[in-house]
Formats: C-alpha cells, structure tokens, sequence
C-alpha cells in the first residue's frame, strides 16, 4: 500500500475519532497495527492539532463571547474553569513527559479501556435516566475534567472525551454542556501537547524525529481536519436529543474484537 494512501487513512481515523468519546490515540494505535506501520508520538500528537483547530469555527457563540463580552461575570468564570482545567493537565503532563512517559504500543491495554469505558457510559446513562441534568460549570466540574484529560493521556484507549464528558454527566451536566465543555478544554490541550512535541522536534531532530516525512504528516493533518470539522458539527447535533449508549456499546464491541482477533 502506497504511503499516502497509508497516511490518508490514519488522517480519517483520527479525523473521526479525535472528538467523540471512542478514543482516538486507541483507533490509531489499532489502525497502525492493521496497517503494519509505526508512527511517533509526534505524528499521533500533531495530527490532534489539525482535528483540534478545525472545530473551533463550530463554536462561534463562545468565541464570540471570549472576544467581545469578557467583561461579563459568566464569560470570565467559563473561560477561567477552561483555563484552570488544561493548566492541571498541562502541568501534570508536562511532569510526566520530562520523565519520559510514553504510551503503551500494546492493542490489548486499548481493548480493557475501551471496554471499561463502554461499561461505565451505559452504567452512567442507566444513573441518569428520568434525572434532569442542569448546564452550569462548576469548579468541581473544571478539575474532574482535569482528571479526565489525565487519565485518557495516559492510557491510550480511554477517549479524552469520553472519560470527562462521564465525570460532567455524573456530576449533574447535561449531555449538550458537557460535550461543549469538554471539546472547549480540549482544543488548548492538544495544541499544547502539539506545540511542546513540534518543539523538540525541531530542536532535537535527530532524536525525537529522525525519520519523520513532513510531507506525509502535512497530508495526514489536513485529512483529519476536514473529517473532524465535519464529524463534530453532526456531533454536537447528536447530542442534543440522544443518550452516550451508542459509543458504549460500540466501544465494547470493539474491545471484544480486539481481544478476540489481534495476538
């Protein structure tokens, strides 16, 4: 298979995975298995950035606040508690990248986080059921998605997503708010990892990015862009009248499969 043809569809993948709660870094972690190649850190991370930057037109009402009415008490406490939330994650994930974390290659660790993570939106939605969920962002809110950003960054399979959009949902959020919040924490999130790993890259070529085709990563991020501008608009639609039951169920098929049909 041609290398582009390999890396246009590693860009869909990650275009169509990167935002709903099924875990992106896992689908690509199993499609490169699939596809018998190996990508760095620094291809999985970058190419987030391009699914990331493309959703940002998709939330005009909020930027359009962030920009023109700062001033108000609401629009300052949103965008604190976004704030407050990537800078835990930021400087947690910092830590633990000067130490050399890296995420395991294994798809077997992917399956068990994509099956817990299936179990625990079903078991989420079964809690909430006839319960009426309220749109306000809290403080305690703010770190749970913290801890959720850290938990799916270290244990490829979880879905950044998908593990804070549960701890809003448990925390009395509705479906819509939780799923804005989430994106919103994450879009800083990412271009920062992004920005971090471009950055010693380029200061350490020969370390961190010896054979990486620029080309080929400049392909693959535009692929996921497009697909994820595409796939978060029907997303946020989705939301708005449906339960998370559908991505749990697809999560614990797909563990099953995994564990079932990759040795």
């Amino acid at each position: 298979m041609p290398d582009w043809l390999i890396n246009f569809i590693l860009g869909i993948v990650e275009g169509v995975t990167e935002f709903i709660p099924v875990s992106s870094t896992g689908h690509l972690l199993i499609a490169e298995h699939l596809l018998k190649v190996e990508k760095s850190d620094l291809f999985n991370i970058v190419i987030q950035c391009g699914a990331v930057i493309a959703v940002l037109p998709l939330f005009p009402e909020r930027i359009y606040k962030f920009v023109f009415e700062l001033g108000e008490k609401e629009t300052r406490g949103y965008l604190l508690k976004i704030f407050v939330a990537f800078f835990i994650t930021g400087a947690v994930g910092f830590v633990l990248d000067k130490k050399g974390f890296k995420l395991p290659e294994d798809p077997h660790p992917v399956a068990i986080a994509l099956l817990l993570g299936g179990l625990a939106f079903i078991a989420v939605e079964f809690f909430l059921r006839g319960k009426k969920l309220g749109t306000e962002i809290t403080w305690t809110i703010a770190i749970a998605v913290a801890g959720g950003q850290l938990i799916a960054g270290t244990c490829p399979g979880t879905s950044r997503s998908g593990a804070t959009i549960v701890f809003c949902l448990l925390l009395g959020l509705s479906r819509p708010a939780a799923t804005e919040f989430s994106f919103l924490v994450g879009i800083p999130t990412m271009l920062a990892a992004g920005g971090w790993k471009i950055f010693k890259a380029v200061h350490h070529p020969a370390i961190l990015a010896p054979k990486e085709d620029w080309g080929m990563l400049l392909l693959t991020t535009v692929v996921a862009a497009v697909v994820s501008f595409a796939v978060v608009k029907w997303f946020l639609r989705y939301v708005q009248t449906h339960t998370f039951n559908a991505f749990g169920f697809y999560r614990i098929a797909l563990a099953v499969a995994i564990l079932l049909l990759i040795k």
